[in-house]
């Protein structure tokens, strides 16, 4: 089970699953997929062993219910322990919510979509009563019959899901929490099939982080925020087996009520052969840059660190190597026009998708992460295996990558970025032997035959109803804390 990733978009997310499906010939694999539209073009080849796809669209018409609608629409009881669990932050509403959940998929396989329900007047009602009650006597502005209507008519597209027949299988293996876990908890509930839930990057932390800027007021985006919380609370508790894809997401899990016992970690790897440690370094000293131009990778701050960089060393050159995802076009105009304005339009070159990701890591002495919240980031395990220097945010599982292999800084933190890249670029021995250790470091913990090996072994125990081993491995990232970066508090 996907959301918005492959076979429909690229990034680091739809690698790894291209990657341990090719890397399974074994296993029969059937793609549930949840997109924005139908519309959506597949941009992957698949592999023989994926033998079916379905896509799930989160918007556009709804399934269609006509029993629903001959029924009378979604009781009131269900329809208010809803709404009344969404406005209670307690564990104990958790485990209300995750009843309501379960009833809304099993009154949807029986009368049809739940869409006409969960838009009708009647719940906007329910929601703006709710609201009033929560909020008599205070001071704050109430909300608006707006904000009833857009609230529950967000809940209609994020619970789509629940309309769809669930898929029959052995295992179901969801690489995402949340909106994209709900195909799996249906096919549970109905044929008590074992649910696997991999994050690559903590999905309510980047739900957080993305409605920061969103459009909504702040009734509706703390009711959405909310349901999230208990969504992604319910997966952890419903999964048979968790596999973060670093540590750092698996103390977040736990904190949002895991299970540690039903966890076990395992990294992101990348096959060796297709990263042979790169000769040479560019003529002039040039950063590269590899992502998705995303406001979540931030490369607005790398702008800003890499003008400090430029006046400091005038022949400094930046490669930005990405495109942005279907909608985020404006983000990269942006960034363009932020470099135009930093005065480093010339130097600072956006030159979309390279046919061979090695290329990209090749063009720079040294490779620059900045975004502000990550899993276990493929490109920066990619330029480590090719025995490249690296500098990144200290975000998600990038410490337990990087070891003591490159230079770690806080995100948004544009004058550290910028010094740690001049310290790079100033000393040419420096580069090489990090470069070296990191590759020997990416070499010995991070191949995706150690990865596919440890998912065949999950698989196996899932398959045969045994509770999967909680053993896992940690390179031995050491936290860092202070105010010094961890390379200046040497001697």
């Amino acid at each position: 089970m996907t959301e918005g990733t492959y076979p429909y978009g690229f990034g680091g997310v739809s690698v790894w699953c291209d990657q341990l499906i090719r890397g399974m010939p074994g296993y029969d694999f059937h793609l549930v997929c949840l997109v924005a539209t139908q519309a959506e073009p597949v941009v992957w080849s698949l592999p023989d062993n994926v033998i079916s796809m379905v896509k799930v669209p989160l918007w556009g018409t709804p399934p269609t219910g006509a029993a629903a609608r001959r029924r009378g629409g979604l009781p009131l009881r269900l329809l208010r322990q809803l709404i009344e669990t969404l406005l209670d932050s307690s564990a104990d509403a958790q485990g209300r919510f995750g009843c309501a959940l379960r009833e809304l998929f099993e009154y949807s396989s029986r009368y049809g979509n739940l869409s006409a329900g969960l838009a009708s007047d009647r719940a906007v009602r329910l929601l703006s009563e709710a609201w009033r009650e929560r909020w008599a006597g205070s001071e704050q502005p109430a909300p608006t019959m707006h904000d009833a209507v857009t609230a529950m008519q967000l809940l209609d597209h994020c619970l789509r899901p629940l309309s769809y027949a669930p898929v029959r299988a052995d295992i179901g293996h969801a690489v995402t929490n949340g909106l994209g876990l709900l195909p799996a908890l249906t096919a549970k509930w109905q044929h008590g099939m074992p649910v696997l839930v991999t994050e690559h990057g903590v999905y309510l932390r980047e739900q957080y982080l993305q409605n920061r800027r969103s459009p909504y007021r702040w009734p509706v985006k703390a009711l959405y925020l909310g349901f999230m919380r208990h969504l992604c609370a319910v997966g952890y508790r419903e999964a048979e087996t968790i596999t973060p894809g670093n540590v750092y997401n698996r103390r977040w899990e736990e904190r949002l009520g895991a299970d540690p016992s039903r966890i076990r970690t395992v990294y992101n790897g990348v096959d060796p052969a297709n990263f042979p440690a790169l000769t040479g370094e560019p003529e002039v000293p040039t950063i590269s840059w590899v992502g998705r131009v995303d406001p979540i990778k931030d490369v607005e701050t790398l702008l800003r660190a890499f003008c400090l960089v430029h006046r400091e060393m005038p022949e400094a050159r930046l490669r930005l190597f990405g495109s942005p995802p279907k909608g985020r076009e404006p983000y990269l105009q942006r960034c363009r026009a932020l470099a135009t304005d930093l005065g480093i339009g010339e130097v600072a070159t956006f030159e979309g998708r390279v046919e061979n990701i090695r290329d990209a890591y090749d063009a720079g002495a040294i490779v620059v992460l900045s975004s502000v919240s990550e899993g276990f980031p493929y490109s920066l395990i990619e330029a480590m295996t090719c025995g490249r220097t690296c500098v990144a945010t200290d975000v998600g599982g990038v410490t337990e990558a990087v070891g003591d292999t490159g230079l770690v800084v806080p995100p948004r933190s544009p004058v550290l970025m910028a010094r740690a890249c001049l310290t790079l670029l100033r000393d040419a021995g420096l580069r090489q032997r990090l470069g070296a250790a990191a590759r020997a470091r990416a070499l010995e913990h991070f191949t995706v035959d150690e990865a596919i090996n440890t998912f065949d072994e999950i698989y196996s125990f899932l398959g045969s109803g045994h509770p999967v081993p909680t053993a896992y491995v940690e390179p031995g990232a050491d936290d860092q804390s202070g105010d010094k970066l961890p390379w200046e508090t040497a001697g």
